[in-house]
């Protein structure tokens, strides 16, 4: 398990640490203090105290609010880099218990064309990808086009990335109604793949089409590993030692 797939453990045992020891100075420590004429916190349970409300609303705000997460590949281009800096909705797919991940409150469900963050089945860490297949739709993948219940989702041309010969083509996707960019290579592949969404579990592709591991590849993504949908950029850094910038702070398709 990678940091950032640890960092929520962590961030539930500090704050349940500290708020023991702050509930623990309430109820017994302070009034023996007080019964033997004694003043002085132990530094310990004085830290507690101060770090307590920080790391509960840390807590609060990543857990059931929004949560940063960083792009680190190219799987969702053009939609997102590799080093855009983007917020979360923790609570639009419903509130969920941190690190357990069981849905305690049912608010919404996943729409199709929605960018969405999960835990996939075969790698313990965050991915991101978007949102073909909902439970119980039959998914075709035929030419790089895709069907779901067997009716074509519209592609609009719009011409390589570049004048270079290995250069993606760039077309525009419609799903549902929402229109987001994605990317292929130059090469067809009149081969069909199909796959039929089971109960509780969604299908995930990446806008990079050919460079993307996805639901293609290590299969379906469970409901209970759904973390939340990206809705924004805030922030964009370059690999290395580039400073941060705000040029690509816009809303996610």
């Amino acid at each position: 398990m990678d940091l950032s797939m640890s960092f929520p453990l962590i961030l539930v045992v500090l704050t349940g640490s500290t708020g023991l020891l702050w509930l623990l100075e309430i109820i017994w420590l302070r009034p023996r203090r007080e019964a033997a004429a004694r003043d002085r916190q132990s530094a310990v349970v004085e830290y507690a105290i101060s770090f307590f409300p920080v790391l509960l609303f840390v807590l609060v705000l990543r857990s059931f609010l929004v949560e940063p997460f960083q792009i680190p590949s190219g799987s969702m281009k053009p939609t997102l880099q590799v080093g855009d800096f983007i917020l979360v909705n923790k609570f639009i797919y419903g509130i969920r218990l941190p690190v357990l991940g069981t849905k305690v409150i049912e608010i919404d469900q996943p729409e199709r064309g929605d960018s969405m963050v999960f835990i996939p089945s075969h790698k313990n860490q965050y991915f991101i990808k978007r949102v073909i297949g909902l439970p119980g739709d039959r998914v075709r993948y035929q030419n790089k086009v895709i069907y779901i219940n067997n009716v074509e989702q519209n592609q609009k041309y719009l011409g390589p990335i570049s004048d270079a010969v290995s250069a993606p083509l760039q077309f525009t996707e419609t799903l549902d109604g929402k229109t987001h960019a994605m990317w292929r290579n130059r090469y067809e592949d009149p081969g069909a793949q199909e796959w039929l969404v089971p109960e509780g579990h969604y299908f995930m592709m990446g806008d990079n089409r050919d460079q993307s591991s996805d639901s293609r590849f290590w299969g379906f993504v469970r409901e209970d590993k759904i973390v939340g949908k990206a809705f924004a950029i805030w922030l964009h850094k370059e690999p290395g030692l580039a400073m941060p910038t705000f040029g690509r702070n816009q809303w996610i398709d």
